[in-house]
């Protein structure tokens, strides 16, 4: 379920929802082991990453009742190196009657004159706010004036009005607001501020098409929404960042007069990868999160008693008109024993070196049984031009999405295939020659499915190298990763 199907689907939906025992949890294969997630129940977009007094702190979406969508809050993890984590109680709920009575939903964090500001969205209708914190940031207080911007300019026939990225220039606060035109397509609108409290609408800082002929029920599917837009200067240039099709772009462009020009378009991620939030007071790291979502059904989410993952930190570096994507290095810290040639497992860090050679598709099969009854396909198609992962043999479980997930993906002449995988219990996260990343989730049934071998069809291919790690689990027990 996709993060906004729930205000359509609120009505059909329980309130509360019995947790889940420790005890199956813990137990639960598919749940990941260094990835960070809640204790139990949903969890979806990253809100306000941000570096303070030598922590890190992530928040969340998060619904206490239960792992389905609904009755949004912020949930709270904060660490000292980005992978190993602590919860902490819920930061943000909504406040009855409030501007957020119906859901504390996605934002940002910057520090305002040394006090840590979140900016974030209150829902039905969709309004901005803002509250305050110290200290170790678990108590915050709401600004009384919410909201600080209670609906969009007026007379603008928007399709949202959602999810604030707040940065500064000079004296001058600047916010970057998801939205879109009805009939257009999506586009970003920017606000400015001395004070963060009293905003002045600009114009949008930059519109784009929807999809020609789309006529999807819901506006971000069709283009006609960008969400969660994050906004910031990248090796020269400025990179925006949306989520709208049911993935993450980039484009990469000039910023001059508070004005965005596109100069090329690009993916984040083309797999189980959404709401993309990077972290900004991190010196001259540009660090980027986003949620994994789930390849299962709402039933069997609420049967297992979870739902979401928050991806590894990725850092980007511009290279020109692309951007460098590399796991940051702090995960290496996770690394255990290494593996050989034969390597196998459901938690673990891949390197692989393929010269495709003369083969149509070249990769990895991975999470592979021994007799084949399920496996994973990863390839590149030189013919189509993409990268692929092919989840039609991934699980024997007919609950689970076992579509093809691809991404335009081209090797330069003579340049191998240089893939970085991470396993962790229903996750794949991808790295490909540091330009493509691709997410999946797939659910084996069986226990066995943990081989690896090289794929290749319609030719031969090589493997030039291959590494392999065991991966330390952040957690003794799966539930407080």
């Amino acid at each position: 379920m996709r993060r906004r199907e729930f205000l359509a689907l609120a009505g059909a939906l329980p309130l509360a929802a019995a947790a889940a025992p420790a005890s199956k949890l813990a137990a639960d294969p598919h749940r990941p082991q260094y990835h960070l997630l809640p204790a139990a129940n949903w969890m979806n977009d990253p809100n306000a990453p941000i570096y303070w007094q030598g922590q890190y702190h992530m928040f969340y979406q998060y619904n206490p009742n239960g792992a389905f969508w609904g009755d949004m809050h912020w949930g709270h993890a904060v660490g000292e190196d980005m992978v190993h984590w602590k919860h902490l109680p819920m930061a943000l709920a909504p406040t009855p009657g409030g501007p957020d009575k119906d859901g504390v939903f996605s934002g940002c964090a910057v520090i305002d004159h040394g006090v840590p500001t979140a900016i974030y969205t209150g829902v039905n209708p969709e309004t901005q706010c803002i509250a305050t914190s110290a200290g170790d940031l678990t108590v915050w207080k709401k600004f009384a004036g919410n909201p600080a911007i209670p609906a969009p300019p007026a007379g603008m026939q928007v399709t949202g009005f959602r999810d604030p990225a707040v940065w500064q220039e000079g004296d001058t606060w600047l916010m970057a607001v998801g939205s879109g035109f009805r009939g257009k397509g999506g586009a970003v609108l920017l606000y400015e501020s001395k004070d963060l409290r009293r905003w002045n609408y600009l114009h949008p800082l930059v519109t784009g098409r929807m999809r020609a002929g789309a006529s999807a029920k819901d506006p971000v599917d069709s283009g006609e929404m960008w969400e969660c837009p994050d906004f910031f200067p990248l090796g020269g240039k400025h990179l925006l960042i949306i989520s709208t099709e049911r993935v993450v772009k980039y484009l990469v462009g000039r910023y001059a007069d508070r004005r965005f020009q596109p100069e090329a378009i690009g993916g984040i991620d083309f797999g189980s990868y959404y709401a993309a939030r990077s972290m900004t007071n991190t010196g001259d790291r540009r660090i980027l999160w986003g949620w994994l979502t789930e390849g299962r059904t709402a039933e069997a989410q609420r049967a297992a008693g979870w739902s979401g993952v928050m991806s590894l930190p990725r850092e980007l570096k511009s290279l020109g008109s692309q951007v460098q994507m590399r796991p940051a290095v702090e995960v290496e810290t996770l690394r255990g024993k290494r593996l050989g040639a034969d390597a196998a497992g459901d938690c673990m860090e891949m390197r692989a070196v393929i010269d495709p050679a003369d083969a149509v598709r070249a990769g990895l099969r991975i999470r592979a049984a021994p007799d084949g009854s399920e496996q994973t396909l990863l390839y590149y198609d030189r013919e189509q031009r993409l990268i692929s992962v092919d989840r039609s043999r991934s699980s024997t479980d007919r609950s689970a999405d076992r579509g093809m997930q691809s991404g335009p993906f081209l090797l330069g002449r003579g340049e191998p295939l240089r893939l970085r995988i991470f396993l962790d219990g229903s996750v794949i996260e991808i790295f490909a020659n540091e330009r493509f990343c691709l997410t999946a989730r797939v659910y084996p049934a069986g226990p066995r499915s943990i081989g690896v071998g090289l794929h290749a069809s319609g030719g031969t291919a090589k493997m030039v190298s291959f590494e392999a790690w065991e991966m330390r689990p952040i957690s003794p027990d799966r539930l407080t990763s």
